[in-house]
């Protein structure tokens, strides 16, 4: 997804960093309550332009996360739980004792972990075409990912000739997803990592308020797994974007707005 327009008007794009934790590259705009937003995998804070062009009364705060825009990768493989630290550490770098988060795919899936393990750090969330829900698909798609996981290993082992670890190697990188080839390093282990996670017992554990927004034609995050996530969290609510994708909030960046104001404020939606 591009063209999200330009960054926010009075916005401070900054680098904050640490000798534990990767430096973070930075939007931080406005006054009021803090609100965090998290993009997700293989996106940047530019994509999220959108929502904080339009939240007016807060400070709106926008990183990128290890790995994506100007933020470097981790320095090891992380999973959901490191990547909620690292958000954390951020918080606490910039003075923010307690965020509304707005996270978008990916960044839905950390800010679900960063909730049930400190939910007094969060005000509301809400979980934008949010991804958690690790899928169930059928035998078609478990023999493909058996099959790069043979591939991969063989691509791998020193008992077998070089040419053929060097085909299976490429062979299994053609059988990647998109995402999984473009990444490299610690981010592409991380990916596994992530993708492997499955949220349900995290989500039974918030104890915050919680609106979803989805598109009705996220093929990425099925309208399936919101439903799943709305039943599971104790205090939620589900709102809809009819003919909308993955990207529903970018698709109709004035109602997402709007809603989640009134959300924030306290308001029924």
């Amino acid at each position: 997804m591009s063209g999200s327009g330009p960054i926010p008007s009075g916005a401070v794009s900054k680098m904050a960093g640490s000798t534990e934790r990767p430096a973070a590259a930075v939007l931080d705009s406005g006054n009021g309550p803090a609100v965090l937003l998290l993009h997700g995998w293989g996106a940047s804070k530019e994509l999220m332009a959108p929502i904080s062009q339009r939240l007016q009364g807060y400070r709106v705060v926008a990183p990128d996360l290890p790995g994506f825009g100007a933020t470097p990768p981790p320095p090891q493989a992380w999973g959901v739980d490191e990547y909620a630290g690292w958000v954390l550490a951020l918080l606490d770098r910039l003075g923010i004792e307690r965020a509304h988060i707005v996270g978008h795919s990916n960044g839905g899936r950390v800010a679900i972990a960063l909730a049930a393990a400190h939910p007094e750090r969060v005000g509301r969330l809400v979980l934008a075409d949010s991804a958690g829900i690790r899928s169930r698909h059928g035998f078609a798609h478990w023999w493909r990912v058996r099959t790069f996981k043979l591939l991969r290993a063989a691509a791998h082992s020193r008992w077998l000739p070089p040419a053929i670890r060097e085909a299976a190697g490429r062979r299994a990188t053609a059988r990647g997803s998109e995402d999984y080839r473009a990444a490299s390093g610690t981010l592409r282990a991380s990916m596994v990592r992530l993708v492997n996670a499955d949220m349900r017992a995290a989500l039974s554990r918030l104890t915050v308020a919680t609106l979803l927004i989805w598109g009705e034609r996220d093929v990425d995050t099925p309208l399936s797994d919101a439903r799943t996530m709305e039943q599971l969290i104790p205090d939620s609510g589900l709102v809809v974007f009819e003919g909308c994708g993955h990207f529903a909030y970018a698709e109709q960046p004035d109602r997402f707005a709007r809603i989640v104001d009134v959300f924030l404020r306290g308001e029924a939606v």
